[in-house]
């Protein structure tokens, strides 16, 4: 009998991670509500904001700047989420344990990426509704096209997570390179507005330009070109493999050093 029927499968252990990450979530509802509200916040500044500065400016590129924050929400979510979890675990000293598993340590850490993934698209839904209300804006919200497009686009912010949780077990205190990289997102997401074709190769380009198309257009996702496609899947599958790996190394070398559960 294999290890993954002894304890149930993969799907039982995908399924135990995702209940386990929205409890912990739900378990902390002034933190939770604080950060769904403070999200909101600075897209209120933004809009209110700009809307006094600059009202035909706002109006003609409202739809842009809501579809634009609700992919950085989701980018920056899943990024974080990945960082954090990777940072707490091994502060707490359960990182380790991940090795000892069944299941090994690969499955474990990709279970935790997709309970995160899905716990960003959760509070990231909410925050649409909220901006949707507060701008009067309509779009196109068809989940069959929304959900693979945006979900393949974070995928590449969930590698470089992936790898900034290695380095940050490896080095410990990595929290301002962390942070800038969130700032460096609102570049990426609004690079298809300068029509560079080589930027697409980059993480969250593409996905920026097709959830654009998706949610403002009404283009579905079997209406995008086969390269438009292409394109997603490959640089989400990319980046995803490079930081995986670079969190494997970095994790590697930490148990050579015996550094892993320190903090």
């Amino acid at each position: 009998m294999t290890a993954s029927a002894r304890t149930g499968g993969y799907v039982h252990l995908l399924r135990a991670v995702v209940y386990r990450d929205l409890v912990v979530w739900a378990r902390y509802p002034v933190n939770a509500v604080l950060g769904l509200i403070t999200a909101v916040f600075f897209f209120g500044l933004m809009f209110y904001g700009g809307t006094l500065v600059a009202p035909q400016a706002i109006d003609d590129t409202v739809e842009g700047l809501v579809v634009g924050y609700f992919l950085w929400t989701l980018s920056v979510g899943a990024y974080s989420g990945v960082v954090s979890d990777v940072r707490s675990e091994a502060s707490w000293g359960t990182l380790e344990r991940h090795y000892m598993t069944p299941f090994g340590f690969g499955p474990v850490v990709l279970a935790k990426s997709v309970a995160i993934v899905v716990r960003t698209f959760l509070t990231s839904a909410v925050i649409l509704a909220a901006m949707l209300s507060m701008t009067g804006t309509r779009l196109d919200l068809g989940l069959l096209t929304i959900v693979p497009v945006a979900g393949l686009a974070i995928v590449s912010a969930l590698g470089i997570g992936l790898a900034m949780g290695g380095l940050g077990v490896l080095y410990k205190r990595i929290g301002n390179v962390v942070n800038l990289l969130q700032f460096a997102f609102v570049g990426l997401i609004s690079a298809p507005a300068f029509d560079l074709p080589w930027t697409r190769a980059l993480p969250l380009v593409q996905g920026s330009a097709m959830l654009q198309r998706a949610m403002t257009d009404g283009v579905r996702l079997w209406e995008f070109e086969p390269v438009a496609l292409v394109v997603l899947v490959g640089t989400a599958a990319t980046y995803l493999a490079l930081g995986y790996s670079a969190f494997a190394l970095a994790t590697r070398r930490a148990r050579r050093l015996g550094v892993l559960g320190d903090y």
